[in-house]
């Protein structure tokens, strides 16, 4: 029985990666699970490549590092998949969820990666129902897709609360959408 789930997420400071990260590792926690949620990077760093992390356990976490060897691994910009070896790490049996307009093939050769592959183009979806290329709201739609963590309307409320007061209704309204966009359009490859 496995003890602690690991998820690393690869974007580039500003684009929400370490948000989602909390997001989801808060949501969590509400199923009585312990959690963290954290990432590698200082503000100072708007624009380059960022790592952020969620675990979370049955048991206290003990472990206070970035996540080496995670389960799931989530590619928020799909510009890093050329740049970095996102896949590095990832245990047998894992999730690979990438961000990205390119079809599976081309991904599976450019990576070397022949296991569980999810692709969503969330930047697409980012432009048509936020107006902007932050893809974070709609890459919670797909992990959720992926692996169901917790309900879908669990995280969404859970989004809303955190986004109503910073973004009003209008935008958080927008980041919902792009949540349900993207839970329907990810693809399984």
């Amino acid at each position: 029985m496995q003890d602690i789930y690991e998820i690393r997420f690869h974007g580039r400071g500003g684009q929400g990666a370490k948000t989602a990260a909390m997001l989801l590792a808060e949501t969590i926690q509400e199923t009585g699970k312990f959690i963290q949620g954290f990432s590698e990077y200082g503000p100072e760093r708007q624009g380059a490549p960022i790592q952020a992390f969620t675990r979370f356990s049955d048991r206290p976490i003990t472990i206070h590092s970035g996540v080496k060897s995670p389960d799931m691994v989530v590619v928020i910009d799909p510009t890093l998949v050329k740049a970095i070896p996102v896949a590095e790490g990832l245990k047998q049996g894992g999730i690979l969820l990438i961000n990205t307009s390119e079809p599976e093939q081309a991904v599976r050769e450019r990576l070397g990666y022949r296991g569980e592959l999810y692709l969503i183009d969330a930047t697409r979806i980012a432009l048509e129902e936020i107006g902007k290329a932050i893809t974070n709201t709609a890459m919670l739609g797909a992990i959720i897709k992926a692996k169901e963590f917790v309900p879908p309307e669990t995280l969404k409320g859970n989004l809303r609360e955190r986004f109503i007061h910073k973004m009003g209704e209008d935008l958080t309204n927008r980041n919902i959408r792009a949540f349900n966009r993207a839970y329907a359009e990810t693809r399984r490859c």
